[in-house]
């Protein structure tokens, strides 16, 4: 989806003009698992957030109106957020992510999605480190230690040079699920809504947990 319209460009900067701008939260710190084992499926990170069905401008301009007549409008917002940064607007996505998160804190319903959302959003258009404080915010947010941490960790840290905490995290996958990781010949069935890419990343830190697997504890 694309913002091609003047009249969905010009309704979208009337909404921003009045976001805020959330925090921006380091990744820096070292990132190492906590748990020995990730099984929790985590049904309510794992999902899209999606207000209104439809696609293209006419679903754009319709999330705008629900945005201007209720500026609270978190999922419309989260999902207005998606689309900017799917069609090639990453800093109009990122403000209204920031704004949506602003406007919640952990115990909201929609926070884990939306951070998840974010990050996979940053992560496709490059932004590894600002993807990994997304996930790194839904680690600290709660105790859950959910199935989609290990790998998801594995491949944003190895992005940033980080590879000796992402063969940690990927050998918590092994640990947890040892038929499913231990070797890389499954990854398109296992992860099916990952690019191509995005496996051929991971399978590299496998390779590397094979050559030199850490110890737990």
């Amino acid at each position: 989806m694309q913002f091609r319209s003047l009249l969905a460009t010009a309704m979208l900067a009337a909404v921003l003009a009045t976001a805020g701008n959330a925090a921006a939260q380091s990744a820096s710190a070292p990132l190492l698992p906590g748990s020995e084992f990730y099984f929790d499926e985590d049904p309510r990170t794992r999902r899209a957030v999606v207000a209104i069905d439809g696609s293209g401008d006419p679903l754009v301009q319709e999330l705008l109106q629900v945005i201007q007549r209720d500026p609270r409008a978190k999922a419309e917002t989260a999902q207005l957020a998606h689309i900017a940064m799917a069609g090639g607007r990453p800093q109009i996505g990122r403000e209204l992510y920031d704004r949506v998160i602003g406007q919640m804190d952990s115990n909201d319903g929609l926070y884990r999605a939306v951070l998840w959302n974010y990050g996979w959003d940053l992560y496709r258009i490059g932004e590894y480190d600002a993807a990994l404080a997304q996930w790194r915010a839904l680690l600290q947010s709660r105790r859950i230690d959910a199935d989609w941490m290990p790998t998801t960790f594995a491949m944003a840290l190895w992005q940033l040079g980080r590879k000796d905490e992402a063969v940690q995290w990927y050998a918590a996958a092994v640990r947890t699920e040892p038929a499913k990781w231990s070797g890389a010949d499954r990854y398109e069935a296992l992860l099916p809504d990952w690019r191509a890419e995005d496996r051929a990343t991971l399978a590299e830190v496998q390779q590397a947990w094979v050559a030199d697997p850490p110890d737990w504890g």
